[in-house]
């Protein structure tokens, strides 16, 4: 007799602890933002680092996870998992695009659907009573010829700018914030903030890496620097009293 097994939709597998008493910010993003563990590379997000510039009154939840687009954050149940656990007086940073413009069938959203899965986040906080924050992606440290060039991004980083004004969302222009830092320390010294490493230096990345794309620690540090700072120059009510 064959053996048949049935597997159920169950909703708590979904959730998880927070501290009821107080304020929690999520972060929705990529590799940019994700939490990394420490004893294996030197990789680093941002979102991993958020928590340091709030006093204790703030939670940080980092959903943020590597490879995921508005398009594969959605259909991997992530969003959702968010959306399920939030509740009224909450924040969500919502932060995609690197991925979005990627070839991979799994992860690439056109500029319409990027449009469209960004205003359905906003709803979808906003159904909850919570607040969207909208983030540009980091910029990626792409230099030719000496000048910053950034090719990558393509138009994504404009149309979230031009959510954010439609729907009237608070907005922090990590992609112009980034930009503006890599100019000013230039080709060679930038580097330090990224992944550019020697060969044996990082145990993920044994033959050394070249990347432009991904922060260290220093890098990760001083782009949640601009978030939170950018909550505070937006003045967000609820929220920005506690940036440090």
């Amino acid at each position: 007799m064959k053996k048949i097994f049935l597997f159920f939709f169950i909703p708590f597998l979904f959730s998880f602890q927070v501290n009821p008493d107080k304020i929690h910010i999520y972060i929705a993003g990529d590799s940019t933002a994700q939490t990394y563990d420490t004893t294996k590379t030197l990789q680093r997000g941002w979102g991993q680092f958020l928590s340091l510039y709030f006093n204790d009154k703030v939670e940080v939840i980092n959903k943020a996870k590597a490879g995921r687009s508005t398009k594969s954050f959605q259909d991997e149940g992530r969003w959702a998992e968010i959306v399920s656990n939030i509740r009224k007086g909450d924040w969500v940073i919502i932060q995609f695009g690197h991925n979005d413009t990627s070839d991979k069938p799994e992860r690439h959203a056109s500029p319409e659907d990027f449009k469209n899965n960004l205003i359905k986040f906003i709803t979808d906080v906003r159904q909850k009573k919570a607040n969207p924050i909208l983030l540009t992606p980091v910029v990626m440290r792409t230099f030719k010829d000496g000048t910053l060039v950034d090719d990558r991004l393509k138009q994504y980083p404009g149309i979230t700018r031009e959510v954010a004004k439609e729907y009237n969302v608070p907005l922090i222009d990590v992609n112009q914030k980034t930009r503006d830092l890599i100019l000013k320390l230039g080709d060679e010294k930038s580097k330090s903030l990224y992944m550019w490493l020697e060969p044996g230096v990082d145990p993920s990345k044994p033959d050394g890496a070249k990347d432009d794309t991904h922060s260290l620690e220093a890098g990760a540090m001083q782009i949640a620097k601009f978030v939170s700072g950018g909550i505070k120059d937006l003045k967000l009510r609820g929220l920005c009293k506690y940036v440090k």
